[in-house]
């Protein structure tokens, strides 16, 4: 007799890779992020909420920089015996972010999905700590900088209502996107 009974977190563990988990949670961020960005209004990017505070523009680029850093951490690894070269300035608009953005997670996803299981346990250098540099496998190392965009794009969203743009849903209704 057959059974209809959902798999168990066991189960779906061995039919879900690591590397599928990943990428599912990434494509739906990045879309979240999307949606996000394409609100901000674009006459308000250097809108600064505090003197200790980056301008939106300069906050978005952060995600550009992120896929960066992520492109970087899969393939080559960083050489940290030489300072970091600065990073190139934003784009004058969050228009030209958000492409440079999804071209860049576009990237990033074709890396992560070329890459075999056993490179996901993989380490790269990387902080650990303030000033602490470690082996972080590469599966922590991707997670971790999904994470930073998830808060990022929590700043961005609160700038988003002070520049007076409609915030979307991102992980339930807002008042300028109910859900019923």
């Amino acid at each position: 007799m057959a059974t209809t009974a959902s798999p168990t977190p066991a189960q779906m563990q061995a039919i879900v890779s690591p590397k599928d988990q990943f990428l599912t949670a990434f494509e739906q961020e990045h879309a979240t992020t999307m949606r996000v960005l394409r609100a901000y209004p674009a006459d308000k990017s250097e809108l600064q909420p505090h003197s200790k505070s980056k301008n939106a523009r300069d906050l978005a680029w952060i995600f550009v920089i992120e896929m960066g850093m992520l492109e970087k951490g899969l393939t080559t690894g960083f050489d940290w015996s030489q300072p970091p070269a600065p990073y190139p300035p934003a784009p004058d608009s969050v228009e030209a972010i958000s492409e440079t953005f999804d071209q860049g997670h576009k990237r990033v996803a074709s890396i992560v999905a070329n890459l075999r299981d056993d490179q996901l346990f993989e380490t790269v250098k990387f902080f650990v700590a303030p000033k602490t540099l470690g082996d972080v496998p590469k599966i922590q190392f991707m997670w971790m900088v999904l994470c930073d965009q998830i808060h990022h794009r929590g700043q961005l969203s609160v700038y988003l209502r002070m520049a007076d743009g409609k915030v979307p849903s991102i992980y339930g209704p807002t008042a300028d996107e109910p859900w019923f």
